[in-house]
């Protein structure tokens, strides 16, 4: 398994862009650790669609699973 101060090393490598984190949260899910992060990446260097794809190939290296949403997305659950 992967130690947690491994991961965000790795992240702070690699996000040499400004994103600034506002909140985290971190459970376990039926075993599994979840962790969910909300950020503010309007000053990165990458477009959303470019981190994104970046984010999930640094989670492939790493042995986890990084997943990211637009801030879109769960407003327009929250108005159904």
């Amino acid at each position: 398994s992967l130690h947690p101060l491994l991961f965000f090393r790795r992240m702070g490598m690699f996000l040499f862009l400004p994103v600034n984190i506002l909140d985290i949260s971190q459970t376990i899910v039926q075993g599994f650790f979840n962790m969910m992060m909300i950020t503010d990446a309007n000053k990165a260097s990458k477009d959303f669609g470019d981190l994104t794809k970046d984010l999930a190939q640094l989670g492939e290296e790493i042995g986890v699973t990084i997943r990211c949403q637009h801030e879109d997305i769960f407003n327009k659950m929250h108005r159904i």
